[in-house]
């Protein structure tokens, strides 16, 4: 407890002051801003670099980009999936009500026989899509050679 006693003329003031609310208010605020670091960090971490550098148009590629370089990105929408390259978007709407699978894991063997040092695909997921859908895709990937890796939030 803090003591204050103000010495003077007059009347003495005797005040105590209660820091124990000071003390809780900032342990909270301060496990709140280590725990929000850790997941900026986290994300940032999950995007890489090729999100944050764009490239120069003018460069024409005529060699496939290089592992670091390349953008696996799958996006499980309300209407299908959404399987980004590096810049091909190939989509893959349902069929007959149900996600197509089948043509999924034969796109991403495709892919893995292209880049066959390609270890992960990041997979964007909408909130709408149920637990059974999303554990289907990352089936999917790993019988097609890769590591899944969800993304916060939804496709963009």
């Amino acid at each position: 407890m803090a003591h204050i006693d103000t010495g003077g003329r007059g009347r003495s003031v005797n005040t105590e002051l209660n820091l124990v609310p000071v003390i809780d208010l900032m342990s909270v605020l301060i496990t709140f801003l280590l725990i929000s670091a850790v997941w900026t960090q986290v994300s940032m971490i999950q995007l890489g670099a090729s999100f944050a550098s764009p490239k120069d148009p003018q460069q024409q590629e005529t060699t496939p980009p290089p592992l670091e370089d390349l953008v696996l990105k799958l996006e499980v929408r309300s209407n299908g999936y959404v399987l980004f390259v590096g810049k091909d978007v190939r989509p893959i709407p349902m069929v007959k009500g149900a996600y197509d699978n089948e043509t999924l894991e034969a796109d991403l063997k495709k892919v893995k026989q292209m880049y066959p040092d390609k270890a992960g695909v990041k997979i964007a997921i909408e909130n709408e899509i149920l637990y059974e859908h999303v554990v289907a895709v990352m089936d999917t990937g790993l019988r097609a050679g890769f590591s899944p890796e969800l993304l916060t939030g939804g496709p963009n």
